[in-house]
């Protein structure tokens, strides 16, 4: 009798840790983007906007209604600056101050978000607007609405951690992907959401070597490849991994194509981006895609 409930206990117990591991493997689940975002797949957004949108008239950077107003034209993912203030709400604003874009002045660290609210956005010509700056967790409830992609960059000031519990706690797993800027940031980042898409660092085989000496597994890689053109071997090799090369055209790089002819940006894809991170979102668009 003895042998016979130490072998019913040994199966409850066997049971019981195959419920807890089904209950793991529940909370871990992937992120979607893990799967659309590979090199031999293509069926994704080709262009990533600049800080939500840069260079609109009426229309700010790191706004709610520029990032509506992009997406009611093109297929895009939004990359997005978030920082915090002195109350702990998460906001999108690229800069330490509010000098540059909005109508008032005054360093976030220092201010809470009804204070910011007195204020409103202006655009990069110093048009005032009735655009305000958005909380990070309106801006993710619309976004997981309307199936929009973020790219997620978080400033210095910000905690990983409290970025990525954010997006958690409104289960955007699904439409985020953490920008990361070396490897002591994508391990970190792999760490607290080994589940989500991380956009590293891999300008060159050397940042490539390092990050394959990493616990990360390349299919949560998207691949930035800097702001301006790597070897064509490096995106090759990249490729052969399944991993998605962004180029930053941001500056330099969008400055040619408006001088020279926006055919550039099919040039470039040409010679192995899969995604081109803009400032100018609508000319790139449609010299890749029409």
């Amino acid at each position: 009798m003895k042998r016979y409930i130490i072998f019913f206990l040994a199966i409850g117990l066997f049971g019981c840790k195959d419920s807890k591991v089904e209950e793991v493997a529940d909370v871990t689940k992937q992120s979607k983007l893990i799967e659309v975002f590979k090199a031999s797949n293509g069926n994704y957004p080709n262009i990533s906007v600049h800080r939500g949108g840069k260079g609109l008239k009426n229309y700010p950077e790191n706004c709610l209604e520029t990032l509506k107003y992009i997406s009611d034209s093109i297929s895009a993912i939004y990359e997005v600056d978030v920082a915090q203030t002195k109350d702990g709400k998460l906001i999108l604003m690229h800069d330490n101050s509010i000098d540059r874009t909005t109508n008032g002045s005054g360093s976030i660290k220092y201010m809470t978000f009804n204070q910011l609210k007195k204020y409103n956005l202006v655009d990069d010509y110093g048009n005032l607007t009735e655009s305000k700056i958005p909380l990070f967790s309106e801006v993710l409830k619309w976004c997981k609405t309307n199936n929009i992609v973020l790219t997620v960059d978080i400033k210095r000031s910000v905690k990983q951690e409290s970025v990525i519990n954010a997006i958690k706690e409104a289960k955007a797993e699904d439409i985020c992907i953490i920008i990361t800027y070396d490897v002591a940031q994508a391990k970190s980042a792999y760490n607290l959401a080994p589940e989500m898409l991380l956009s590293v660092s891999a300008r060159n085989h050397k940042e490539f070597d390092r990050l394959l000496e990493t616990n990360i597994p390349v299919e949560n890689m998207l691949a930035f490849t800097g702001t301006r053109l790597s070897n064509q071997s490096l995106y090759k090799r990249l490729h052969n991994q399944d991993i998605v090369c962004i180029l930053g055209t941001l500056g330099n790089l969008d400055r040619q194509a408006e001088a020279k002819g926006n055919e550039l940006y099919r040039q470039w894809q040409n010679k192995g981006i899969d995604v081109i991170a803009t400032d100018r979102p609508f000319e790139a668009y449609k010299a890749i895609n029409q």
